[in-house]
């Protein structure tokens, strides 16, 4: 199902844990209508990053897909607000920096392990965006700088 002109519902709740352990991993209600929001969102990340494509690895995670990735209870990934994604041609370090340059309302923006990044949203329309721009890796969480 598409949600916008060039995400899907599918490859946001896409989820290989699930997958391989038979899980569902379907959104309620209040979690489809975050991942329109996402999704919308995303078109104006791809817009930033002059229309490369945006490969999402995880979008969605219902509660036992996020407890088998190791991953805490407050993710927004746990309600719809956050993917992780890498764009052909870029290193998460020029994805990050050309969000943050942009100016787009991020919640978080974060440089994950050198090796993708995580974008979200915030968890309502009634929250302002927190614009946190992080990197995590094997030396822990810090701001980017």
């Amino acid at each position: 199902m598409k949600l916008t002109e060039h995400f899907t519902l599918e490859e946001l709740t896409a989820s290989e844990t699930a997958e391989r352990n038979g899980w569902d991993n379907t959104p309620n209600e209040q979690e489809l209508a975050n991942l329109v929001r996402l999704a919308e969102f995303l078109e104006q990340v791809k817009e930033v990053l002059a229309g490369k494509p945006i490969m999402i690895s995880s979008g969605l995670r219902t509660k036992k897909v996020n407890d088998a990735v190791g991953s805490k209870d407050t993710s927004q990934h746990r309600i719809g607000c956050a993917a992780d994604f890498k764009v052909p041609g870029m290193t998460p370090d020029e994805v990050v920096k050309a969000i943050v340059a942009s100016g787009i309302g991020y919640d978080q923006v974060i440089r994950e392990f050198d090796r993708w990044t995580h974008i979200s949203i915030p968890n309502s329309i009634n929250f302002s965006p927190r614009a946190q721009a992080l990197i995590i890796d094997k030396a822990g969480t810090r701001p980017y700088a």
